[in-house]
């Protein structure tokens, strides 16, 4: 693809994991798609229940954005906790615990409050926070310890399963590899395998009159994390007729609550630290053309400056939510920050056949897409430490942080996985909307409860605009639910009656927009890669298609395991 310019393998290998006979068939009971934290739940889960497990792995490292850097977890609410997740959480507890896990900081001045949770919680002996090797190191003991079979290997794409009516026999991986099953998990951010099955999904955002909901949609290019100053969108300042700033798209008001194809904004985790003897300082990236910071520039110039933290002096154009050991979690926040905001999609139609977004791209055409959104965050952190243009009390806020030598070593020290905050999402026989989260009454409710979500209905921006002349952000929706949970229904993580027969869902779960919005938290994705594979075994046991597993017996065992419905 012409449009997509740089390129970098994400795609790490090690030699320790079963990687199988090249031209052979391997062979488990049950097969997990993916090395996120949903993914690791499910495998271990379902080996825990004696069955033979292969977890595939894309990357190489287990965990996904829990440990790319997502270490100030998104929980909500501690209720939603148990099981297999739990219990992640209190390793992480026990980790901290220990004095020699501080080697920069002592343990007593790190912050008491994450992110809806205790940092560490004593009561509970949960811990919510943790650098990006811990928690690796804790999803590979959880596998080792379960005999789950890791291989190396990412999904044919063109050609993905081998079907027999609706079944899954096979499913095959890109250097030729064949793996047989009989019950197959995608845990895959991106629902590969899900489509390679045939399964029914959407991309891109509902009207809100699809679901009879009210925050799905295109929305006013006014709410949070926008630009609040008055920023010129055209080339030429106050020139309209010189085009606009790249991507920088058309708006029209009258499209509020209307659907469209775009996917809310992808970054990276960034983990930074300003401890000088575990830094390896940012440099200009390779390519870099201070063009693509304009708005950056323009937004600085007319004042915007982010926001103040927690109170105190320090301009925030990004995050510093601190990890242990003097490390973050560093994430976008405001109107200009780390989100390369359009960069996983295109703006031509959909029908049109140079239509391109994240889920319709190669393996190779994605990591392209990756590096793009890699080269953008370090430029702005280098912009942000050294352009002219910048304000010495901007830069003064940025100087000094680098990356940690500690972290991703064998990848330059940048995040294995990009935040894929959305791709494909499968339509069932039951869609989660956020009438089911608000506990809307006069909507059908959830009666087969396999997990809990607590977090805000949460989508970061989808495209920048021209409204009323600015330069605006379009797509964010922070939808509070009051501190309440609320059930996942187990016919949103299996595909509809009538589709494929031994496949699980559970992190493209079927749900609107909105509603996965708030259900794809980390946290949620364990809960329901246990609650998956544990259905998964039932149904291996009982001979039966996933749409006819008897809901009472899986309740019985999830609660029997620990599971919080």
């Amino acid at each position: 693809m012409n449009r997509i310019t740089a390129f970098f393998s994400l795609v790490l290998f090690t030699t320790s994991w079963c990687r199988g006979d090249q031209s052979g068939i391997l062979e488990a009971d049950v097969v997990v798609y993916g090395d996120a934290a949903v993914g690791v739940a499910a495998a271990v889960q379902a080996a825990r229940m004696d069955k033979s497990v292969i977890l595939v792995s894309q990357y190489g490292h287990l965990g996904g954005m829990t440990s790319s850097g997502l270490g100030w977890t998104d929980i909500g609410n501690t209720r939603i906790l148990g099981g297999i997740s739990r219990e992640f959480y209190h390793r992480v507890y026990l980790h901290y615990q220990d004095d020699e896990a501080w080697v920069l900081q002592n343990r007593e001045d790190f912050r008491e409050r994450g992110q809806g949770a205790p940092t560490f919680d004593h009561e509970a002996q949960l811990g919510s926070v943790f650098e990006p090797r811990v928690a690796e190191r804790i999803f590979d003991e959880m596998v080792a310890e379960a005999g789950v079979t890791v291989v190396h290997g990412r999904l044919d794409l063109e050609s993905g399963t081998t079907m027999d009516g609706q079944r899954i026999i096979k499913m095959h991986l890109e250097d030729g590899r064949r793996i047989r099953g009989k019950m197959f998990i995608d845990g895959s951010y991106e629902g590969d395998l899900m489509a390679a099955a045939g399964v029914t999904f959407t991309v891109g955002r509902e009207a809100n009159s699809k679901y009879d909901e009210t925050v799905n949609g295109i929305t006013l290019p006014v709410h949070q994390n926008n630009i609040t100053e008055a920023v010129d969108p055209y080339m030429v300042p106050g020139d309209p007729d010189s085009g606009l700033l790249p991507g920088v798209n058309p708006y029209d008001e009258a499209d509020v609550g209307k659907g469209d194809h775009r996917l809310q904004s992808y970054c990276y985790r960034v983990c930074l630290t300003n401890a000088p003897d575990n830094m390896v300082p940012i440099s200009q990236p390779e390519g870099y053309d201070e063009n693509d910071y304009e708005i950056l520039f323009r937004a600085l110039e007319a004042g915007y400056f982010g926001q103040r933290y927690d109170g105190g002096r320090r301009v925030v154009l990004f995050k510093f939510s601190p990890m242990p050991n003097m490390k973050t979690d560093s994430n976008n926040h405001g109107g200009v920050s780390m989100n390369l905001i359009g960069g996983n999609y295109s703006d031509l139609p959909p029908d049109h056949p140079d239509y391109w977004d994240w889920t319709t791209l190669s393996h190779d055409e994605r990591e392209e897409v990756a590096a793009r959104h890699r080269d953008w965050q370090l430029g702005l952190i280098w912009t942000l430490q050294n352009h002219p243009r910048v304000p010495d009390e901007v830069k003064e806020d940025y100087v000094g942080w680098g990356l940690p030598k500690d972290e991703f070593v064998d990848n330059d020290h940048w995040p294995y996985n990009i935040y894929v905050r959305e791709a494909r999402r499968m339509i069932s026989d039951f869609v989660m909307t956020e009438n089911q989260i608000l506990h809307n009454e006069d909507h059908p409710q959830v009666e087969d409860s396999v997990g809990m979500g607590a977090y805000t209905m949460d989508s970061h921006n989808v495209q920048r605009v021209v409204y009323e002349g600015n330069l605006r952000n379009e797509g964010d929706v922070q939808r509070y639910i009051g501190g309440r949970v609320y059930p996942i229904s187990y016919k949103s993580i299996v595909p509809a009656v009538g589709e494929c027969e031994n496949l699980f869902v559970p992190w493209c779960v079927s749900a609107s927009h909105i509603a996965f919005g708030s259900i794809r938290m980390e946290p949620v994705g364990m809960v329901l890669g246990q609650s998956a594979a544990t259905a998964a075994v039932l149904a291996i046991d009982g001979g039966l298609p996933v749409q006819e597993v008897d809901y009472d017996e899986l309740r019985e065992r999830l609660l029997a395991d620990g599971q919080s419905l």
